[in-house]
């Protein structure tokens, strides 16, 4: 069997390719999708093998503020993407958002320590990742949509399961975990969400903005202030990085789907990117609606939809 971990990662989006023959993966496919990019300095691969060689390369464990439940796992220094993974702890067993490429024998010692992992769950296919290193390291069923099966550069009938209807129940050995997964779209086909406990983990599928991390509550002087209004806090984008929108008809469907759901907290994709609100519902879909009006809809019927 061959060694994983010699397997061809590549540096831009921290995919990994099953072939470690350099002179047959030139290009990564993910990176040539008009969603993603190469860098200028052009198309490079590394290995799970040299990311463990290097002294300084760690998985650093972060728990949420006032919420152990929740603890952002986050590669440093920063590799590829530079996304965090979040582990989840439920009465029934840990479940794992979203995913980093980077995993060595002190991550899954610390992550056994936390009671492992028994489901993953990632959110769309530029986080794909190292995936079914981690689902074979723990022995746990990765969720993915079916929609995106054809991004899969590795594939696995034992661990991979995909999800076709829009919301998926997460259950350990038949039990309920709590966690919910919904299928909004947008970014890709079949771009997830997660929900759990109010706690909504959006990943780019819902991307966080400055003015939506911002801090509105003081001004200068320290004295209270509200939020300006128009300032959005969430974009809805086909292409992150290279900020193509989606449409405004597939924002109102996204919204039409998370309507149904109630939540008072987001949290994106990277460290740091969490929004405790209980009207944090009522800004997404404000959002969506300065978005529409900015791409020049100003009579979109979306326009006139209430909480």
């Amino acid at each position: 069997m061959a060694d994983s971990s010699l397997y061809l990662v590549c540096n831009t989006c921290g995919t990994q390719h099953p072939t470690s023959d350099r002179s047959a993966l030139t290009t990564c496919f993910i990176c040539d999708d008009p969603r993603q990019y190469t860098p200028p300095s052009g198309q490079s691969f590394t290995t799970l093998s040299a990311l463990r060689s290097e002294k300084e390369r760690r998985n650093e464990f972060h728990p949420f503020p006032g919420d152990p439940r929740f603890t952002s796992i986050v590669t440093v220094p920063k590799f590829a993407i530079g996304q965090r993974a979040i582990l989840i702890q439920t009465p029934r067993g840990n479940v794992l958002w979203d995913c980093v490429t980077f995993l060595d024998d002190e991550t899954v010692r610390r992550v056994r320590a936390m009671g492992g992992i028994r489901a993953m769950v990632i959110s769309h296919p530029h986080f794909y990742s190292s995936h079914l290193e981690w689902a074979e390291a723990f022995g746990c069923p990765v969720y993915l949509a079916a929609e995106d099966r054809r991004w899969l550069a590795r594939r696995s009938q034992e661990s991979q399961e995909f999800l076709e209807v829009v919301e998926t129940r997460v259950e350990v050995d038949g039990e309920d975990t709590g966690v919910r997964v919904i299928k909004l779209g947008g970014h890709f086909p079949g771009s997830l969400v997660l929900l759990y406990d109010g706690h909504l983990f959006t990943a780019d599928t819902l991307m966080m903005t400055p003015a939506g991390l911002a801090n509105w509550t003081v001004d200068a002087l320290g004295n209270p202030r509200e939020r300006p209004k128009g300032v959005n806090t969430f974009s809805f984008l086909w292409s992150i990085p290279n900020m193509i929108p989606l449409s405004a008809s597939e924002i109102a469907r996204m919204w039409s789907i998370l309507k149904n759901y109630d939540f008072t907290s987001a949290h994106g994709l990277f460290p740091g990117w969490d929004i405790k609100d209980e009207n944090v519902k009522a800004r997404v879909l404000e959002s969506m609606q300065i978005q529409i009006k900015a791409m020049g809809y100003g009579e979109h019927p979306f326009l006139k939809e209430v909480l």
